[in-house]
C-alpha cells in the first residue's frame, strides 16, 4: 500500500536523488525504488547499453512503460527518477495520476558535474562536460514544474536533505 504522501524525486543527474531517496526511506520507513535500477533489473541491461544500442527515443519509451508498471505494481512511496524522466510530459502526467508529490532537487551544474565525474555509473548523456552543461541548461525550465523545490548546497549532505523533505513535504 502506498503511503498517503508518496513522492517522486527529480533533478539533474549527479544531484543525489538516489542517495536522498535511500535516506528518506530510512527516516520514514517508506519503501523506495530507484527507477533506473528498476529498468536495469527488469530489462537485464544497463541504462548506457540501452542508450547505445537502441537510442534515446527507444529508451524513453521503455522508461515510460517501466514507470507505469512500477507505480501500478509496487508499494513504493519514494521513487527516485532518472534525470530525464521528469522532462517528458507523459511521465509527469503518469506521476501526477498516481498521486505522487514531485520534488525537484536543484543544484549548480558544477556540483552535479563533480558528482558525475566521481561516479562509477556510466552516464550516456554526460560523456563530456559541454554536452552535460547544455543538457543541464535545457532541463531547468522543466524541473521547475515540480510541486516542491529543494536547493542542494555543498554544506548539506543527502541525509540532511532527506530530513528537510520528510519534515516539510511528508509531515
Amino acid at each position: 500500500m502506498k503511503a498517503k504522501n508518496s513522492i517522486a524525486l527529480t533533478g539533474f543527474m549527479g544531484v543525489g536523488k538516489s542517495s536522498v531517496a535511500r535516506h528518506l526511506s530510512a527516516i520514514t520507513g517508506f519503501k523506495q525504488v530507484d527507477l533506473d535500477r528498476y529498468i536495469e533489473k527488469c530489462s537485464g541491461r544497463k541504462i548506457a547499453e540501452i542508450f547505445d544500442h537502441d537510442g534515446e527515443a527507444a529508451y524513453r519509451d521503455l522508461e515510460t512503460e517501466h514507470l507505469k508498471t512500477l507505480l501500478a505494481d509496487t508499494d513504493a512511496a519514494i521513487v527516485s527518477l532518472g534525470g530525464g524522466t521528469w522532462t517528458i510530459e507523459r511521465n509527469r502526467a503518469i506521476i501526477r495520476s498516481h498521486g505522487l508529490i514531485s520534488v525537484w532537487l536543484e543544484s549548480t551544474f558544477e556540483h552535479c558535474w563533480q558528482n558525475i565525474r566521481k561516479s562509477r555509473k556510466e552516464r550516456p548523456l554526460a560523456r563530456n562536460k559541454k554536452a552535460a552543461q547544455e543538457l543541464f541548461d535545457s532541463r531547468q525550465s522543466v524541473y521547475c514544474l515540480a510541486d516542491w523545490h529543494f536547493i542542494v548546497r555543498p554544506e548539506f549532505n543527502s541525509y540532511e536533505i532527506a530530513q528537510q523533505i520528510a519534515e516539510q513535504v511528508l509531515s
